[in-house]
């Protein structure tokens, strides 16, 4: 779980100060101390946060904060408020040229950052804001990149460009800007090759390439697992070829969170996009103060939000109402189920969305505790093993046929007995809170999860 590491140790000292009715200078100073501690073990750069400690303890000791009336939570609020600044403070958007003019975007990065990716799931964002992007396969040393980029074009319903590994990168670049202007593209999107280290090679062919193409914005990808060394690898693309801003890709996977507060700092380029997942759709745009939330284990309900909106996951009004009524009276059924467990598998599952509610990220160990993925799909396997009549209407499951599903699904007849008990109770658990209209919707997806209360 992103951020999991750091945010347990901030947890941990935000609790200290809120069980303290005054704080003085020394408790500010001792806690300061155990967040520095934390962040240089999430690697976040040592000149970092040195700025970071300096400007939270000047505002800190201050005469407002110690006397106020929660100095705590005041203390925490300039925690928030630092860490944003320390990442952007403002949202950076890609910037089009307007009209019809062709906006060219180059990406580069080191081999296994995930650029050819990360250059597919852009192109997706793109689309749904109503651009027709192009993909171009830059990348003349590895057949496979050209192949991947080719197979994701295919999957996000984007174009891409390829003249196979017999030209120049440069000749390919050029030949796709045509190509573009003959085929309505107003975005053109140059996957470049990657190395295992930076090279003069890779720096002077993207050199190379900027001098022939008028390319409006270099984007970097980085590894957001690899903490510091991220950082290094930005700057140093930043001297040589010069970069506008920087995707970290991986990120749902970086526990610490040491490459998302320094990169800003050290190159001075924003973060534009982090990469929460494999899926082409795992791509969310770099809010800071959402992602400072996160990291101090807020939550971040807004991108939640977003991912529901760009999942799609509206029903059509009459089904809503009518979903809403059954939950009222906690006549759900196994149908409802079903559509619940294929919106939260949209969501990125439950765990994903529990970790963007506020006071849940230092819990998200005892939360991956509770919630057992491989549990759940042996549930929802039960329930396809029933029939339409015996999904609708419950109350036939009888023991031949509950036999029979057992069968079907691959498990013992104790595990069905005790998955439909749980979710008898859950109906009038339901029933009980009278009913929780589209929110009660997006929790069914728990039942019969393993332990998780739901």
């Amino acid at each position: 779980m992103a951020f999991e590491s750091l945010t347990d140790k901030l947890q941990n000292v935000f609790r200290n100060l809120r069980s303290k009715g005054r704080l003085t200078e020394e408790d500010v100073k001792a806690a300061l101390k155990e967040v520095k501690m934390a962040l240089l073990e999430a690697d976040v750069n040592f000149k970092v946060v040195k700025q970071f400690v300096k400007a939270v303890e000047e505002r800190a000791v201050g005469a407002d904060v110690m006397n106020g009336l929660n100095p705590g939570q005041m203390v925490i609020k300039i925690v928030n408020e630092e860490m944003i600044s320390l990442m952007g403070s403002e949202t950076t958007e890609i910037a089009f040229q307007p009209g019809k003019s062709i906006t060219v975007l180059m990406m580069a990065g080191l081999q296994g950052a995930g650029k050819t990716t990360t250059t597919a799931k852009l192109a997706g964002k793109f689309k749904l804001k109503g651009k027709t992007p192009l993909l171009v396969a830059c990348d003349v040393y590895r057949p496979a990149a050209i192949e991947q980029l080719k197979i994701n074009g295919e999957k996000q319903g984007v174009d891409v460009f390829a003249m196979g590994t017999g030209h120049s990168p440069v000749d390919i670049a050029k030949a796709a800007l045509e190509h573009a202007k003959k085929n309505g593209h107003n975005v053109v999107i140059l996957d470049t090759a990657g190395r295992l280290h930076i090279d003069e090679d890779m720096m002077g062919e993207l050199q190379e390439i900027k001098r022939q193409v008028e390319v409006h914005q270099t984007l970097l990808v980085v590894d957001a697992m690899t903490g510091q060394d991220a950082v290094n690898v930005a700057k140093e693309f930043d001297e040589k070829v010069g970069i506008d801003g920087v995707v970290l890709s991986k990120m749902d996977g970086d526990t610490r969170g040491g490459a998302a507060l320094s990169v800003k700092a050290i190159t001075g380029k924003p973060i534009l996009y982090v990469g929460m997942g494999e899926k082409l759709s795992d791509l969310e745009q770099f809010y800071p103060d959402r992602m400072a939330s996160r990291i101090l284990g807020m939550g971040d309900v807004l991108s939640l939000i977003d991912k529901v909106a760009e999942a799609n996951l509206e029903m059509d009004e009459q089904k809503e109402r009518d979903m809403a009524a059954r939950m009222k009276k906690g006549k759900f059924d196994f149908e409802d189920y079903l559509e619940s467990m294929k919106q939260m598998r949209k969501l990125g599952g439950i765990g994903s969305i529990l970790g963007m509610m506020p006071g849940m990220g230092a819990k998200m160990g005892d939360i991956e505790s509770m919630v057992d993925e491989k549990k759940m799909a042996r549930m929802e396997a039960i329930v396809l093993s029933m029939t339409l009549e015996e999904r609708r209407n419950p109350k036939l499951l009888n023991p031949r046929r509950k036999h029979r599903i057992a069968k079907g699904a691959g498990v013992d007849i104790a595990v069905v007995n005790r998955f439909i008990k749980q979710f008898e109770q859950s109906q009038k658990m339901m029933k009980q809170m009278g009913g929780m209209g589209k929110r009660g919707r997006g929790m069914m997806g728990g039942f019969g999860g393993g332990r998780f209360p739901f």
